[in-house]
């Protein structure tokens, strides 16, 4: 295990020297938001992409923060440091009714303060979800929880949200994550971060459904991870919470 953490620190540095030339390669947003269409989704192969799920309604884009660095940055570690057969750099876009969505084990949705579904929406989801699907929900300020307990009661009407600690599976999926000490990415998300999720009749020790990053941004830590602003420690951590995550979504 030691050796799968020194790795990973190595790896790190290689995204930190080759990550300051994705985002001008790559192009599409500007300060983490989404502009304009996307019309470029990988074509299904069979190896792992990253799915980010967009959402009607918000004229920001907001469901686009981060991307396309902050995945890019993300899967160059995943491949690198598990043995994860996957896309780095070419990530998708797919909105809930998109058929398509139901050929990927993991989804992950950003901003849910300003998420919304159409009813078939939240037919799909939830079919989704039922069929073995994992949704990932991070970048969530404290005020965002109403809306997304709201859309999410939509999924499931008598769904419970139960609070995790440091005993749950998902935070020894891969890496060994001895404590959830990772400070919010920036103040106004909350005073500490907690991790939330949703499972299989309530039942904790049952399939998990939903795992929500609450009064986190773990991929702002990802985004930024090549530019200093936030110590190297601090984006691996963050890079070893999402590793856990998608290792986890990945294999249950």
């Amino acid at each position: 295990m030691r050796r799968r953490l020194l790795y990973a620190v190595l790896v790190f540095g290689l995204v930190i020297v080759a990550g300051a030339g994705v985002f001008a390669q790559r192009g599409g947003a500007f300060g983490g938001l989404f502009r304009g269409s996307y019309s470029s989704n990988t074509k299904y192969d069979g190896k792992f992409t990253f799915i980010r799920m967009s959402y009607q309604g918000d004229r920001r884009n907001s469901w686009s923060h981060d991307y396309p660095v902050g995945e890019e940055h993300f899967m160059s570690i995943l491949t690198n440091v598990s043995n994860v057969n996957a896309h780095v750099k070419e990530s998708n876009i797919l909105s809930f009714n998109d058929p398509e969505m139901f050929k990927f084990p993991v989804i992950y949705l950003v901003e849910p303060g300003y998420w919304r579904m159409a009813e078939d929406d939240v037919v799909a989801l939830r079919s989704y979800l039922l069929k073995g699907g994992f949704m990932i929900v991070d970048d969530f300020p404290q005020w965002a929880w109403g809306n997304f307990e709201v859309e999410m009661s939509r999924v499931f009407p008598q769904g419970k949200w139960i609070d995790l600690d440091i005993s749950h599976p998902i935070f020894h999926s891969f890496f060994e994550i001895p404590s959830l000490t990772l400070a919010p990415a920036y103040p106004n998300l909350g005073p500490e971060c907690l991790y939330r999720a949703m499972f299989e009749d309530n039942d904790p020790t049952k399939r998990m459904y939903v795992m929500a990053n609450f009064q986190n941004d773990i991929s702002e830590y990802w985004e930024k991870s090549d530019s200093g602003y936030y110590i190297v420690s601090e984006s691996n951590e963050a890079y070893k919470y999402g590793v856990n995550e998608f290792i986890y979504g990945i294999t249950h």
